[in-house]
This record gives structure tokens, C-alpha cells and sequence, in this order.
């Protein structure tokens, strides 16, 4: 895993133009880190599991417990796949483009029968999954202010290279083109997830810290960062098994400017701990000289 360290300093986290969740923009001090360059990709974990023979959250038939009044033939191990419609529906219901297929995993990101790629992000990994490959590699994942102020690479701007989603025309991140959630007219010819690594890094060497897969951190979600009551459901995806939720960050490849533009620093989703998505990876971070 290569890292890139990272200076302690004051972190700008939030923002108040932004989702209500966003609010409000405040400072933090952060002590210095490093973090990964790339999200984990399939390769890396991989590896993880042929060392430990760790079994994802996915590949796990849910618990009939938590579900009493579910049909027990439905409670198959599977994981949530974005399945396009096939033409223009109402925003309002993400089950309309969500399914639950059972037989999907990291190892089938697109149900039975698709395979995944070594230098893809490796999806469909609950917090529970990414937790316990940071434990393998000697490291944790990131508290949700280290994400951000990673991501912002001392800048104070709008999106992790500017105030401009695409300054001068040019892509700077896997993000949704065309009409979501059906028209994907993407230009660079990533239908869903790209390889690591394949847009410009931020200033401080990161890559994929916006697009491409959500990444989750390990921030209990609250409903903004004032606190208090309890975080509205994911815009994104529905939610998973667990009952505690974490905050996600970065955005993903869904991430649309007439849907979610939450493909911005400042910009968080929450996502419940057991649950595993086609657009959700991680990255982790290690300690240095103690901090955290």
C-alpha cells in the first residue's frame, strides 16, 4: 500500500452551502497521518483473503433475527447492485435503480456471472469487511475529518482542485454524464467503476478522493455536524443490516449533477455498518509518532 503522509494542521471540515448534513463549516486541528493513495483495489484484497480467508458481509446469509417477518428464502447472501432503468423514471425512489441480487460480491461486483478487475476499487465490503483488512495491513480507516482534510489537500476550494467541477472542460473525477439515473453517456468510457488511479491526483498525491467509489470512514453518522438526533437514510443506495451507521465520503461514480452532487470534500452520506453496495470502497490511513 503506498502512502502519502500528511502534515498535521487545521482542518476546514463542513461546509454551509452544501447539504443540510454538511453543516456547519467549522475547524478542527488534525495531527499528522498518512493515508493511502488509492482506494484498496480488488487486487489488494484479495491477497487480504487468500491470507486470512476472511468471508465479506455479503457472502454471509443475513441473520433471520433481524429480519422476523422476512420469507426465509429470501435471505440469501447477496449485496446491492445499481441496475439502470431503461429510461427516464421520477428521483424520488432509489429502489427504482437499486436491486438486491443474491450471488453478488466483491469477487462478482455485477452480479453471478460478471468478475472483477485487479485495479478496480474493491466494492461491495460492509465497514465491518474494511475494518478488518485495515487490522491485516497494520492500519485503521480514517475518522471523517482526516478524510476531508486529506481530500482538501490544504486547499479551501469548492472541489479537491478548484472552484470548477470540470475547469476548462477537462475531468478530474469518475462522476455520472448524462441523465441519471439511465443515460450514462460518460465520456472517458467508464460505465461504473475505473481503474485506480485514472484521473490527475489532488495536491498532496491522492487519487480518487472524489468519484468513482464512496469510501467508508469510521465517524458514527450524525444528522450534521452540529450532532444530535439520528442520520437521515442514505440519498444513495437503501440501506443495510447493521444497526449502527458510519459516515461515507467522496462520492462515487452515480454522482450526478441534476441527482446527488455530493462530489465535493465537504459533502458526507451515511451508510449502515453491515451494508455492502456496487459503488461503496475504502482507503486507510496509519498513524505517525502516535497520532491519530
Amino acid at each position: 500500500m503506498t502512502a502519502i503522509l500528511v502534515p498535521g494542521g487545521e482542518a476546514l471540515v463542513g461546509s454551509d452551502n452544501g447539504y443540510p448534513e454538511e453543516r456547519p463549516r467549522h475547524r478542527r486541528t488534525v495531527e499528522a497521518f498518512a493515508i493511502a493513495a488509492t482506494p484498496v483495489t480488488v487486487a489488494q484484497f484479495a491477497e487480504f483473503v487468500s491470507s486470512t480467508g476472511h468471508v465479506t458481509t455479503a457472502e454471509i446469509p443475513p441473520d433471520p433475527a433481524h429480519y422476523p417477518d422476512a420469507d426465509p428464502a429470501l435471505l440469501v447472501a447477496g449485496s446491492l447492485v445499481f441496475s439502470p432503468p431503461p429510461g427516464p423514471v421520477p428521483l424520488d425512489d432509489f429502489r427504482r435503480w437499486w436491486s438486491y441480487l443474491p450471488g453478488t460480491s466483491w469477487r462478482c461486483p455485477a452480479g453471478p456471472g460478471s468478475m472483477a478487475v485487479d485495479d478496480h476499487p474493491v466494492v461491495h465490503v460492509s465497514h465491518g469487511d474494511a475494518t478488518a483488512y485495515a487490522t491485516w495491513a497494520g492500519a485503521v480507516l480514517p475518522t471523517e475529518t482526516q478524510w476531508e482534510y486529506a481530500a482538501r489537500a490544504g486547499t479551501e476550494s469548492e472541489f479537491a482542485w478548484g472552484e470548477e467541477l470540470t475547469p476548462g472542460g477537462t475531468r478530474l473525477a469518475n462522476t455520472w454524464h448524462g441523465d441519471f439515473p439511465w443515460d450514462d453517456t460518460d465520456p472517458d468510457g467508464h460505465l461504473r467503476t475505473s481503474p485506480v488511479g485514472s484521473y490527475p491526483a489532488n495536491a498532496w498525491g491522492l487519487y480518487d478522493m472524489i468519484g468513482n467509489v464512496w469510501e467508508w470512514t469510521d465517524t458514527v453518522a450524525t444528522p450534521s455536524h452540529a450532532g444530535g438526533g439520528e442520520a437521515p437514510r442514505s440519498c444513495c443506495a437503501p440501506g443495510g443490516r447493521g444497526p449502527v451507521s458510519k459516515v461515507i465520503k467522496g462520492g462515487s461514480h452515480l454522482c450526478s449533477p441534476d441527482y446527488c452532487q455530493r462530489y465535493r470534500p465537504s459533502a458526507r452520506q451515511f451508510e449502515e455498518s453491515d451494508s455492502s453496495t456496487s459503488h461503496l470502497g475504502f482507503r486507510c490511513v496509519t498513524t505517525v509518532d502516535g497520532g491519530r
